[in-house]
């Protein structure tokens, strides 16, 4: 009996072992496939199962912490383990915990994060402030963005402005509409990564009140030793081309004498003239055809807002950056106007832009769905004309990767450096004649010290009228001037003053700063944290006064503290520079025109990766 016994016991032992190690082997094999059961094995090990002292024990080289509400895993997640995790170990389920530490607004089939971009956009200014206070050649990285991916449509995209829509949701992303049925509070509850342990994030150091024009400038210089875009999902020609103009920049021959370029007033002459020499002879751009007017395809010619209008009129009749083969193209314009978006589609009085956002959305959604190459770079080597105040809000959702060259250039309002240009806010009178009334007084006939004429827009020019309207003779300072033969008051006043005050308006930009330089009057910028045009090109240093706003009621002080002699250097740089921020019926070398290509290509090149 006991024989028998035995033997059966070894039956049964042996096959409980066979079972085991069957049941072993086909969730490993589940594992190794990364099908749907792929978790059955880490619930096995869970954290939760395995004891531990002390403070924290480290098991598969990553630390446990006690007390954490631990995942499947059991793993505290760190951003700096997330490439690897992915790209070694290939475990599905880290790549899912990664997915679902997402905001519930992540939209997956698009790539847009509204709720991440947003606080991206915030961080990333504060961020690069740090690294600059380390000098230029600083080895801190500048954080960069997620890309945005584009579904191609399989549906008709509409672009209709025949109505004026104030929809409360038109800035989500359509493929992200459906889960607005669900409460925020059930898709916290379905979501797991509430059972994820929290990410540690250090406090971001908070943004200085005021970033001087010195401290952009390192911060241009620290982005392009940092900041690069999003590697081509596939190789280009193209790529390897922006490499080589890279070097041949950065290695660029000494410039001495130019007769076309007064060093002084460049950060750096010899780069720049490479660099303008390499774009006139290698830069493509591909222009899409796609559209409706008069969002697209209309350019406006007068006004405050003329900049974007006049570079989409010419950019649209070049011949020679223009391609009509986008494989060869080192940049894709988006030919759309921010004023025209505005005038056809806001509602007066809503203070509701989200139209606006829906509609540069679907535009995308129908260039996305014809050509791959938005794809390719996630947007990085598409760039936008854009000169209305409220274009940084209206393109920092979709568009947050392109190159944006921007009017309302605001430090503290997402400009990223390197990336992002300053668009010069250029107010043309005549469209026949953009250059008409060009130039001023020489400089000993300019017997007024100082002069500003405008709207009470914001918060800085009654401030400015208030310590200086009627104050003093030498500071001609007023509110709206009449209108007297087209602004002929105004523009004699600049034409017969040394400084020409640029208070900030409802915005940061103003068309006065490049009124000034038009004029051969000194421009005096009062509008902290402002960008100024072509920053990584031109030293303003050089050519101009930056003054703080806290130091309005000392203003006639500071400009008093400026000599004769450094005054007569300023105003004959004004007029070294004037040519790079004119307009011309037909575009002329170092123009306007020329000079925001220039910063789009620079600023391309400098950020390119393969």
């Amino acid at each position: 009996m006991g024989q028998e016994f035995s033997s059966f016991f070894r039956f049964e032992s042996k096959r409980l072992l066979l079972f085991i190690g069957i049941t072993f082997a086909t969730i490993i094999a589940l594992q190794y496939l990364e099908l749907p059961y792929d978790k059955v094995l880490d619930s096995l090990f869970s954290a939760s199962n395995i004891p531990s002292s002390g403070n924290s024990k480290i098991s598969d080289n990553r630390t446990r912490v006690p007390g954490a509400n631990d995942s499947s895993l059991g793993l505290e997640y760190n951003r700096s383990s997330t490439a690897e995790g992915v790209e070694k170990r290939g475990n599905v389920s880290v790549r899912r915990q990664e997915e679902n530490l997402r905001p519930s607004g992540y939209n997956k089939s698009i790539g847009l994060d509204l709720l991440a971009n947003h606080s991206r956009e915030e961080n990333i200014s504060s961020q690069e402030h740090e690294s600059a206070r380390l000098g230029a050649n600083s080895t801190s990285s500048v954080p960069q963005k997620e890309p945005t991916y584009l579904t191609p449509s399989t549906t008709n995209v509409s672009l209709n402005i025949s109505t004026k829509v104030t929809s409360k949701d038109s800035s989500i992303p359509l493929s992200q509409k459906d889960e607005k049925s669900i409460p925020l509070k059930e898709k916290a509850k379905n979501s797991t990564s509430d059972n994820m342990p929290k990410e540690n994030h250090k406090s971001p150091k908070a943004v200085p009140e005021v970033t001087t024009v010195s401290e952009m400038n390192n911060l241009f210089l620290q982005s392009h030793t940092s900041y690069r875009s999003m590697r081509p999902k596939w190789p280009s020609d193209v790529d390897q081309e922006l490499l080589w103009a890279r070097s041949e920049i950065e290695h660029a021959p000494i410039v001495k004498n130019d007769p076309d370029l007064y060093g002084p007033i460049y950060h750096n002459v010899s780069m720049f003239k490479r660099s303008y020499e390499l774009m006139e002879q290698m830069l493509k751009v591909y222009v899409y055809r796609e559209g409706d007017r008069p969002i697209l395809h209309t350019p406006f010619l007068t006004g405050i807002y003329a900049s974007e209008g006049w570079f989409m009129k010419q950019m649209e009749a070049n011949t020679r950056f223009i391609t009509n083969d986008p494989k060869t193209a080192h940049l894709f314009y988006l030919p759309f106007s921010s004023r025209q978006l505005v005038s056809t589609l806001y509602v007066k009085d809503s203070h509701n832009h989200k139209n606006l956002i829906q509609y540069l959305h679907n535009y995308l959604e129908l260039i996305a769905g014809k050509h791959p190459f938005w794809n390719r770079t996630g947007g990085a080597d598409h760039f936008l004309v854009s000169c209305h105040d409220w274009a940084p809000a209206e393109t920092k959702v979709d568009m947050s990767n392109c190159i944006r060259a921007l009017c309302n250039a605001d430090v503290k309002e997402g400009f990223f450096f390197g990336k992002d240009m300053s668009l010069p806010e250029t107010n043309v009178r005549n469209d026949k004649n953009p250059t008409r009334d060009l130039g001023g007084k020489s400089a000993s006939k300019r017997k007024i010290l100082a002069f500003f004429a405008g709207k009470m827009h914001g918060y800085v020019r009654p401030i400015l009228l208030k310590h200086w309207e009627s104050k003093d003779p030498d500071m001609k300072i007023f509110g709206k001037l009449p209108n007297y033969k087209g602004d002929r008051n105004y523009i004699e006043y600049m034409k017969s003053s040394k400084y020409c005050i640029c208070a900030k308006g409802y915005e940061v930009n103003s068309p006065r700063v490049v009124e000034a330089i038009f004029y051969e009057c000194v421009p005096v910028i009062i509008s902290d944290n402002f960008v100024p045009p072509f920053l990584e090109a031109l030293n303003w240093e050089t050519f101009s006064v930056i003054v703080l706003e806290k130091d309005i009621p000392n203003l006639k002080r500071i400009l008093l503290s400026i000599p004769e002699k450094r005054y007569l250097r300023l105003q004959m740089r004004v007029k070294k520079v004037q040519k790079h921020f004119l307009w011309h019926k037909n575009p002329v070398k170092y123009d306007l025109f020329h000079m925001i290509l220039h910063s789009v290509w620079y600023n391309r090149v400098f950020s390119a990766i393969t």
